[in-house]
């Protein structure tokens, strides 16, 4: 077996074959793939060219961009290859790799105002990494490294790698094998010993047509009649049998109209659509998990613990939500008042609150057996819960501070007309010194992001990705420890504890009072786990051997 430095040697002597490294090489690799995309009744040629769809695929573009002007930020040094990958290929293998994630999400939140589509592709794989792992230890199958196989393969590239989790469900009562139609969950339709085919749709997927790949998972926990349904695999967005249906926007034609001012945000939004699968067929060295149910509420739940703590992005989004609330109140003249400021203070904390339960669940990781690292699940719902309300009362209090005229704010057209434009112009000015489009211009930022195109990411998906309210009440239910709080309670005011003096500290105490874990003498955190069971998936897809992170205990 070759050691990690022999690996990296190996793997830093192959060609960048097709690497993607900026945004335009970004945008230049989504032309001519024939995806079969439908708008409006009518197929989408080019989607890249498309004035609707454009916006979308400039704010991926935004995280090739990052990492080359930052990339101690947006980057990290690839166990799998050796070399410097962007930072959402990169399996987290401390705390830290976790926290520099949630401050580039943040980032990238600042400088594109919108949903940036590469967190659920990025927390779908890190939850594979263990949870193939530990599959692969019950069963001896050889999913883990298949896997590291392929994220080698797309961090060679630079690839965008999608999530597809969620499916359209239909009667919610009914796990997936009682359903009228099988096709409401996605479902192996046929297997052989090239590979599986599979069937159904998955719901407003997030940057799927902006993607060069998806990982395709079980949505939630399945019993032994659903083995068929219990089906991971990487797919190609351009893989045969495919049909993507693009996802209405609040606003989104305005961006047929040409000009920029009534779009708000003319050059980023994010993206949804509803992906259809037609029998498309997965290759065996893509298949992940196939039939073993037991494991499917295991990635869910491991996923969703990844996913809940990105949502610090919404920090980032908030902080320019809150610069244009401060800029609409300094052009309106009213930026001293005390009454704004405490508007401003108000929004601030709760953006802060925001970030920082997510940071917290970020530093508070713990090592899985695979070696990658997981943050904590109880934080990482907190974060979550707060993000469903949270956004909300912000945007409220940004659409306070702008007035009721970022909802009858006439058109861009009319501004431009000889006649009435000059009227706008005198009659909506606020503030002396401040241009009358400039003060329009922010009130259709604050529109764009509360109410219009961008509050999709912002709002609607802030209450309802990664799981709505309730699923992290109920994960928060969990793990509350209500008996050890309990017997601490009942220490205090002196009553029998049955000679327990103190709280057990297992759970979620167990990860609160948990000391560091030094690295032994002579080792690091990235030492080589063990060897391949798979001799055509020990090998990267240049023919590069593919190292695995130091296998841990959990």
């Amino acid at each position: 077996m070759t050691t990690l430095v022999e690996d990296e040697v190996t793997a830093a002597s192959e060609p960048d074959e097709q690497k993607i490294v900026t945004g335009d090489d970004y945008v230049e690799s989504l032309r001519g793939r024939g995806l079969e995309v439908y708008l409006f009744g009518e197929r989408v040629e080019e989607p890249v060219d498309h004035p609707m769809i454009r916006p979308s695929i400039n704010a991926v573009a935004e995280t090739y961009d990052l990492a080359v002007r930052d990339p101690q930020l947006a980057t990290a040094v690839s166990p799998l290859t050796g070399e410097r990958v962007n930072r959402f290929l990169h399996v987290a293998e401390s705390p830290e790799d976790l926290v520099l994630q949630n401050k580039m999400q943040r980032k990238l939140g600042q400088l594109t105002g919108t949903c940036f589509q590469r967190c659920v592709g990025m927390d779908a794989f890190n939850a594979l990494y263990s949870v193939t792992y530990e599959i692969d230890e019950q069963h001896g199958t050889v999913y883990h490294d298949r896997l590291k196989t392929f994220l080698a393969g797309v961090q060679r590239k630079n690839q965008v790698v999608g999530g597809a989790m969620t499916d359209v469900k239909g009667d919610r009562s009914k796990p997936p094998h009682q359903q009228a139609d099988p096709d409401l969950f996605v479902h192996v339709s046929k297997r052989s010993d090239e590979g599986v085919w599979i069937r159904g749709a998955k719901g407003h997927q997030t940057g799927c047509i902006n993607s060069h790949w998806m990982v395709v998972m079980p949505t939630l926990r399945l019993g032994p009649e659903d083995r068929d349904f219990a089906v991971v695999g990487a797919v190609p967005v351009d893989a045969p049998g495919i049909k993507y249906i693009y996802g209405r926007q609040s606003c989104d034609t305005r961006h047929l109209e040409g000009g920029s001012l009534d779009q708000g945000n003319a050059r980023f939004s994010g993206q949804e659509a509803m992906v259809v699968f037609d029998d498309v067929f997965i290759p065996r060295d893509l298949v992940f998990m196939d039939g073993e149910f037991e494991f499917a509420a295991m990635l869910v739940e491991r996923f969703t613990c990844y996913h809940r703590r990105s949502y610090v992005c919404k920090s980032g989004v908030g902080d320019v939500l809150i610069g244009a609330a401060a800029t609409i109140a300094d052009y309106n003249g009213v930026e001293r008042a005390s009454h704004i400021r405490d508007k401003l203070v108000q929004m601030t904390h709760l953006n802060e609150t925001i970030y920082s339960t997510g940071i917290a669940s970020s530093y508070q990781a713990k090592r899985t057996r695979s070696g990658c690292y997981l943050n904590d699940d109880m934080i990482a719902n907190v974060c979550k819960h707060h993000v469903t309300k949270m956004p909300y009362e912000i945007g409220r209090l940004a659409q306070d501070l702008a007035g009721g005229l970022v909802v009858t704010l006439p058109s861009e057209k009319d501004l431009d007309h000889p006649e009435i434009g000059e009227l706008l112009r005198k009659y909506l000015r606020g503030r002396a010194g401040v241009d009358t489009e400039d003060r329009m211009r922010i009130l259709r930022l604050i529109e764009n992001m509360t109410l219009g195109r961008n509050a999709v990411g912002y709002l609607t998906e802030s209450m309802h990705g990664a799981g709505s309210p309730q699923a992290q009440r109920i994960q928060i239910a969990r793990q509350m420890q209500v008996e050890t709080k309990k017997r601490l309670a009942k220490h205090l005011a002196g009553i029998d504890v049955g000679g327990e003096a103190a709280a057990e500290e297992d759970g979620y105490f167990e990860r609160v009072f948990a000391k560091p874990e030094p690295s032994p003498p002579g080792k690091s955190r990235r030492d080589a786990g063990a060897p391949s069971k798979d001799p055509a998936a020990a090998k990267g897809r240049a023919g590069v051997p593919v190292p695995s992170p130091v296998a841990g205990e959990g």
